[in-house]
């Protein structure tokens, strides 16, 4: 599948200005920060794997229940590192106002705030005002200077790239209705579950801690609205 987009003057524009942006040394007046959002489904394991033990890895069983979805705001600061990603039960306006508001507090010092992201109904003013009163929306939103990617085109967002390493499938620990306590992501460097055709299910084998936490985040605040789908068998 490709992602064919209309490649006029608009789109060069705005992938100019992302890119023209990145080039641009780090700053701790402006510093840059890439937010993007990314769905996870959330699975919780039918069977009993094997733990790990001297000399075996820990294994996981292909078959899973669904339960439900969850949200993860992926947010990183690509010239220093810095992270701020985070899990939410969804990514409506509310969510995004929260997630802004987040990275405003974690910018106290800076003069303004460039931050790169796509072009959802969400992104914008209103979200902020809504959440936080027209005075504090408005004050919130003016820290920033916003750099829209490409319409049909979010590549050049740094977020992007961040929620494409770390999408995966969620794992849950057994159980019905998996609480906080009981809700688990699989341990970083854990070998996925493998389904027919040698298939990996679920979870990426080479995740990092942080991705790891992410997942674990949102495996706590996952919907529980629907009742678990029947398990299925293969996988997809």
């Amino acid at each position: 599948m490709w992602c064919v987009p209309e490649l006029n003057r608009e789109y060069v524009e705005r992938m100019e200005d992302v890119l023209n942006l990145m080039e641009k040394p780090a700053t701790e007046k402006e510093p840059v920060v890439a937010l993007d959002e990314r769905p996870v489904q959330l699975h919780a394991t039918e069977r009993n794997g094997r733990p790990m033990a001297p000399g075996r890895i820990a294994q996981r069983d292909y078959e899973y229940v669904r339960r439900g979805t969850a949200n993860i705001f992926c947010i990183v600061a690509p010239k220093t590192g810095r992270h701020l990603t985070h899990a939410t039960t969804n990514r409506k306006a509310r969510r995004f106002a929260a997630a802004m508001k987040r990275i405003s507090d974690a910018y106290p010092n800076a003069k303004r705030i460039h931050i790169i992201l796509a072009n959802l109904n969400t992104h914008r003013l209103k979200s902020l005002s809504d959440a936080y009163g027209e005075a504090e929306g408005r004050r919130l939103w003016r820290r920033f200077v916003i750099h829209h990617t490409p319409k049909h085109g979010s590549w050049p967002n740094p977020g992007r790239s961040r929620s494409a390493c770390g999408h995966a499938s969620a794992w849950a620990a057994i159980g019905s209705r998996p609480s906080a306590s009981s809700s688990t992501a699989p341990a970083f460097g854990t070998r996925p579950p493998i389904g027919r055709a040698g298939r990996s299910i679920g979870v990426s084998p080479r995740r990092t801690p942080a991705e790891s936490s992410d997942i674990a985040q949102a495996l706590r605040l996952g919907r529980r609205t629907r009742r678990a789908s029947p398990v299925n068998k293969y996988g997809d």
